[in-house]
């Protein structure tokens, strides 16, 4: 799967890029929500899913997922954060997943993925 990680904090990037290029998919990596739209736009091959942190600087998570849609590109959006997430439950239907930071996010985000 070709996977788009997009986290301004570099090092919660690599680790998710990580534990998915481990189990098999391609991931790049971009710090904001703009660049991620960029990349969406000019990628090469689309992607087959994002994986995007909710706190960013520029276009929050939730943003980014709205731009994304508005694009008309309807790939799967997973959501990721350190914070309780039931909120964005509510607030973003067509998220296809929302993952906390924690011990749980590796065998989390593998199962999450592999549904997809």
């Amino acid at each position: 799967m070709h996977i788009l990680i997009v986290d301004d904090d570099t090092l919660t990037g690599e680790l998710t890029a990580a534990i998915l290029e481990q189990a098999g998919h391609h991931c790049e990596i971009v710090a904001h929500g703009l660049a991620a739209l960029e990349r969406i736009e000019t990628a090469a091959s689309p992607f087959d899913c994002v994986i995007s942190d909710l706190h960013m600087p520029l276009l929050d998570g939730l943003e980014l997922e709205g731009e994304i849609r508005r694009l008309g590109v309807s790939i799967p959006f997973i959501l990721l954060s350190g914070d309780d997430l039931r909120a964005t439950s509510d607030r973003r239907p067509g998220i296809s997943a929302h993952l906390c930071k924690d011990e749980t996010l590796e065998e989390a985000l593998l199962q999450t993925v592999a549904r997809l």
